[in-house]
C-alpha cells in the first residue's frame, strides 16, 4: 500500500496532478524550441533597436525623432499594434498608456493573439541577423 501512496500527500492531494511536476517542467522542457520557432534563439541577445535607442540615450523608441525607423517599421509587420500602440503612448503619455496596457493584460489580451509571423528577412531586419547556432 506504501507504494501506491507515494504521489499522494497526507491530506489527500496527488503529486501528479501539481504543475511543479507535471506542466511546469514539460513546458521549461518545450521552451527552447519554442524559442527558437519564435525567431528568439537567444533571448536578450543584442537586439539592434535596443543597441540604437542606448547610443541615443533613449528609453524608448517612441521618443526618437526617426520614429518609427525601418527597423520599428519591420518589427510592426510582426507586431500589427506596434506603430499605434507607440503613437498612443506619445499622445496620452506613459502613465495613462501604462494604466491601459495593464487593463489589456487583465482582460486576456496578448500580442500572441495578434502576432504575424514575419518573413525571416523581416525579423533580421528589427532583430538583427542570427546566426544558424543560435548566437548572434
Amino acid at each position: 500500500m506504501t507504494e501506491c501512496l507515494e504521489f499522494v500527500t497526507y491530506c489527500g492531494l496527488y503529486c501528479g496532478l501539481c504543475a511543479a511536476r507535471s506542466r511546469i517542467p514539460q513546458r521549461a522542457a518545450a521552451l527552447p524550441e519554442a524559442m527558437i520557432n519564435e525567431g528568439w534563439p537567444v533571448w536578450g541577445a543584442n537586439i539592434p533597436i535596443r543597441d540604437c535607442a542606448r547610443q541615443r540615450n533613449l528609453e524608448l523608441c517612441s521618443q526618437c525623432i526617426d520614429f518609427p525607423c525601418p527597423r520599428i517599421e519591420a518589427l510592426g509587420t510582426i507586431y500589427p499594434t506596434l506603430i499605434t500602440d507607440n503613437h498612443r503612448m506619445q499622445a496620452v503619455g506613459l502613465d495613462r498608456w501604462l494604466n491601459e496596457q495593464e487593463a489589456r493584460a487583465e482582460r486576456g489580451v496578448v500580442y500572441a493573439d495578434t502576432r504575424y509571423d514575419g518573413e525571416e528577412t523581416v525579423r533580421e531586419q528589427a532583430f538583427g541577423e542570427v546566426e544558424k547556432n543560435g548566437t548572434a
